[in-house]
Formats: C-alpha cells, structure tokens, sequence
C-alpha cells in the first residue's frame, strides 16, 4: 500500500506557504533515482540539503498527475520540535501522520462561543464546484463584478487532505483575490479548521465575515469511470449544507468540450449526479451561455436539474478577457485535468458564470463617503 524510499535531499526547488518542493536522490533497487519531493515543514519539520529523508513514493510510482511527487514522511536525522498551543481535533486521524489542530469550533477556540449555537449563515452565497480547477475562474467572474468582495474558500477532503498542497490557494491570497481557506472534514492545513462542512461555513460567515463562500474539493480529485464512484458526489452534499443553513447553494457545471472521456463532454455526469441525485435542496444551478451546437447540447444536458433547481442563463461575454487577465495579475495557472484555457475554454467560462451570478446575489455596496 505504500512504497517506501529512503533518499537524499540535493536542493530545494521552489517553495510556497506551507510546502517545500525539493530534488532527492532516491535509493532503491539497488541503484540511485533522481526525483522531485514535496514536504509540507508543519509536519515533518523543513529539509535542507543533505539531509536523508524517508519518502512515500506511492503516488509518484503510479505516475498520478496531480500526485507527481514523492512525498516527505521524515527527516529521521532531524526531527522537528513538538507543537506548542492548543488544539484537540486530529486530522489524517490514526494515519502516520495524523496530527492535532486547532478547530475553530472545539472548546479550546476563541470561536467557540460564536459557533456553539450558530445555525445560519444569513443567506451567504455558497458557490459549489466539482474541480479546485474551478476556484480561480470562479473567483475572476465573481471579483470582475465586484471588486472587494470578500470570498472565502471552504476545501473538504474529497481530494488533497493539506491545504498546502495548492499552490493556487497560495497565489489567489497573496493576490487578494482569496480572502481565507476553512479546511473542513480531515483536510488540514486552511487559516481555521473545522470539524464539518457545515461548522466550515459558520467559521467562514461569522468569523471571517465572507461575503461568498466557494466550496470545492482540494487538488487530486478521485473516479473510477463508475456513476456513483467519485469524490465529487461532495458537491450535492455540500448544497445540502448550504440549504440546510439558511444560506444560497449556486452550483458551478463541470463542462468540457475537449475532454476524451464522452461521460464529461458537454455537463459532466459529475455535475448531473451530484447536483440531479445528491443534492436534495433546491440550488441555482449557473449555465453558461456557449453558442453553437456545444452551448445547446450544455443547454440540454442541464435542462434535466430544472425539476429540482433554478436554472440560471448567464452570458460569457468578456470573461474569457476576465480569465487571461486574472491569470496573469494573480498568477495563478488555469489548468484543469491537463488542459490549459486555451485548449477548454468552455470549462473555464462555466466556472467564471458561477462567479458572475453570484456577484448579482450579493447585497449592494454602500456609496461612498
């Protein structure tokens, strides 16, 4: 289940808050591999060259693309310190490396009190996708139309358990596009932690104060070609969440027209399950304005959610400007599944229409002073 190395640290690469990317001479099978780690330093402490690290190669063995590194368990040699502060909920629970953080909705959090008998998030948008792929395109259609509006993102473990793994969630905040990251469920690893996707969107409203969440799985999404075997049924899950708290689910379609794959070509069998199964509330569903014989078949595929959602038309003109604009001033690259802008723009624009609805559901600004 796991394939262990031991290796060598030659350099660091780059890094990021959070994570380390390194080059490490792997040994194994009797001979010497050159390959790149990643290590998140809360963990395991911070390599430097020349230390000997023990490595999960699993992933990287099974040439996953968005798990294409090793990934640092120790640096045996030179063990980190032992955390210091409070924090009683466990994470990666009763995995090697589980570890202890601090909830914001346990006992120990100043929150507590705030959160111990919350129930509403007071009609907060909570924008919900499939993909991480979709954050920055939904962060562009959203902060193009109103600019200063204060998004939070609220990452389950569907996918990637620490948050540090995106190097996206790193730019978009650093860019001011993204005000703070919850990691809910066992993900680990956002500004506050929480126990629930429901605790994650009270923490994100009455501690942060976000205007909109987005809610979306981590890098690493997993499927298995099956209806039902996917990360992403979260997604109806977490409308269900956002109903169930007063607030206003907007459900972001996974739509592509040049994935290989005919069960995601056109609305993703993803969107469909999630959305025309799972989700049991009702949600306004935005569906991209594409033209041609593609935006009909969109058009089509989504029209079977109208029996339990709202379905929302919304235009893309100008957002595909919004998008290569975005990449570049945040500089954040829009890839999904492999695919850059340029080679799926649709996706990208269905995710940036989530961002512009939403926009219209926020209250008005004040006028200025």
């Amino acid at each position: 289940m796991i394939r262990w190395r031991k290796g060598r640290v030659e350099a660091v690469r780059r890094e990021w808050p959070g994570a380390v990317e390194l080059d490490v001479a792997v040994e194994g099978d009797g001979s010497e591999a050159r390959c790149r780690a990643l290590a998140y330093p809360a963990l395991v402490g911070r390599p430097e060259p020349g230390d000997t690290v023990l490595l999960n190669t699993t992933a990287l063995a099974l040439g996953l693309g968005t798990g294409g590194y090793a990934m640092v368990i120790a640096v045996p040699d030179r063990l980190p310190p032992d955390p210091e502060g409070p924090g009683h909920l466990v994470k990666a629970r009763y995995t090697p490396l589980q570890a202890t953080v601090l909830g914001a909705d346990e006992q120990d959090s100043p929150h507590h009190s705030l959160l111990a008998d919350a129930d509403s998030i007071d009609g907060m948008p909570v924008i919900v996708a499939d993909l991480h792929s979709a954050l920055p395109p939904i962060l562009a259609g959203l902060l193009a139309a109103r600019p200063g509006a204060k998004v939070v993102y609220v990452m389950p473990d569907g996918g990637a358990l620490p948050a540090w793994f995106s190097m996206s969630i790193a730019r978009l905040k650093d860019a001011g596009a993204l005000a703070a990251t919850v990691t809910v469920g066992q993900a680990f690893g956002g500004d506050l932690e929480a126990v629930t996707v429901h605790t994650g969107l009270l923490a994100a409203r009455l501690v942060l104060g976000a205007d909109a969440v987005v809610l979306a799985q981590g890098p690493g999404n997993l499927g298995t070609g099956t209806r039902w075997g996917f990360s992403g049924v979260s997604a109806g899950e977490a409308v269900n969440a956002a109903a169930v708290l007063s607030g206003r689910p907007v459900g972001s379609l996974r739509v592509s027209a040049a994935d290989l794959r005919e069960r995601h070509v056109g609305v993703s069998h993803h969107s469909l399950t999630a959305y025309g199964r799972v989700a049991l509330a009702p949600a306004q569903i935005a569906v991209p304005r594409l033209g041609g014989e593609f935006g009909a078949r969109v058009l089509d595929q989504a029209s079977g959610l109208a029996g339990r959602h709202e379905l929302v038309r919304v235009a893309v003109e100008g957002l595909e400007d919004t998008l290569r604009s975005a990449e570049k001033d945040w500089g954040v690259r829009l890839s999904t599944m492999g695919r850059r802008l340029d080679e799926d723009l649709a996706y990208f624009l269905a995710a940036a229409v989530a961002g512009r609805h939403t926009a219209t559901l926020l209250p008005a600004s004040p006028p200025p002073c």
